[in-house]
């Protein structure tokens, strides 16, 4: 694959705000990305400096191979050949569906246009839609409306704003399945902005999470999620609890599971991420750990339970066991020990 989008150490600044300090990002042709964060983090920054609505403090942006922005140039945004699909949509309500997809494509002819506009329509699955009104639409059928203008005139990467967050969570997650579908299909180079991390992990090919205007990991989102770098990752992403632990010289996790006491000289203190599948229901174990809470989810329960020094830890069980508050539930351990963090770095040699 070829290089399509290449940020090197990018920084943007406002007076003496640093909204993003050395940023580099690179996605392959076809390749879906997302800038995952908080908010504040300067995901939103970054898409912005893409987009050529944000001058660069330092580094540069480049696009097929031809630099866009540097701290001394910066090419206009609509020479940038770059398509953008906002939050709210952004679509004309006195246009239909049909005129709305066509907006951008006044240079080409009326067949042209209309055999593009037509092609797109199918592509987002809108061909019975196309004489609609924006109105006269669902949320989901507005977005793919949005995402088909966007990509009528054939940008080279497709920008996304937080596209699915004025839909309801099932819609979003499902549509964002539906949108990584339909660009994989089209060979199309895209960059998604989102807090929510599972519409990242529903759509993208490689997660950059930042912090504090900072990339703290970039990933795939198997290796974001089970291969953390750092304390605020592991928080960050996914279901758990960070707890301090010792693990042994043979590398095993110890203190506070055992209640072996304080830790001898060859052990290590750390920083333990517990995953809710680390800890398990098991009716034949005898380690036995207290109820704090519960929390049912259907086809299982999330416990929380209390570990012998009063630390809170998360557990998986069946939706038919029902352990009360303040109770004993027997279960297994499966610590990961790769996910123990000291210094605030992941454990690479458990």
């Amino acid at each position: 694959m070829s290089q399509q989008l290449e940020l090197q150490q990018v920084s943007v600044r406002y007076g003496a705000t640093t909204a993003v300090e050395n940023a580099s990002v690179t996605l392959e042709s076809g390749e879906i990305g997302c800038l995952l964060g908080p908010s504040g983090c300067g995901k939103t920054t970054l898409l912005r400096a893409i987009a050529g609505f944000e001058p660069l403090t330092a580094g540069s942006i480049a696009l097929c191979g031809e630099t866009l922005s540097t701290p001394q140039r910066r090419t206009p945004p609509e020479q940038r050949k770059v398509g953008m699909v906002f939050q709210d949509f952004a679509l004309f309500p006195h246009l239909n569906v049909r005129g709305n997809i066509a907006f951008g494509l006044s240079a080409l002819s009326s067949r042209a246009r209309r055999e593009r506009v037509e092609s797109l329509l199918q592509l987002v699955a809108l061909s019975e839609h196309g004489d609609a009104w924006p109105h006269e639409l669902s949320g989901g059928q507005q977005q793919r409306v949005a995402l088909a203008r966007a990509l009528a005139p054939e940008p080279e990467i497709l920008l996304l704003d937080e596209p699915f967050s004025n839909l309801d969570a099932e819609l979003r997650t499902a549509l964002a399945a539906d949108v990584r579908e339909l660009l994989k299909r089209s060979a199309i180079t895209a960059l998604l902005v989102t807090h929510d991390q599972h519409e990242a992990f529903a759509m993208a090919d490689q997660i950059t999470l930042l912090n504090q205007g900072r990339i703290v990991q970039t990933a795939s989102p198997y290796d974001l999620y089970h291969h953390p770098l750092s304390p605020f990752v592991a928080a960050f992403i996914g279901e758990g609890a960070i707890i301090t632990a010792t693990i042994n010289r043979a590398g095993e996790v110890t203190e506070p599971f055992t209640g072996a006491g304080k830790p001898g000289e060859t052990d290590a203190r750390c920083q333990l991420l517990v995953r809710p599948g680390d800890i398990t229901y098991d009716a034949g174990s005898t380690t036995r750990l207290r109820v704090a809470r519960r929390s049912f989810r259907g086809a299982h329960y999330l416990y929380e339970l209390l570990l012998p020094d009063g630390q809170r830890v998360p557990c998986l069980a069946p939706g038919h066991i029902e352990v009360p508050a303040g109770a004993t539930l027997p279960v297994s351990l499966q610590l990961q020990t790769h996910l123990a963090f000291r210094g605030g770095q992941a454990n690479r040699e458990a």
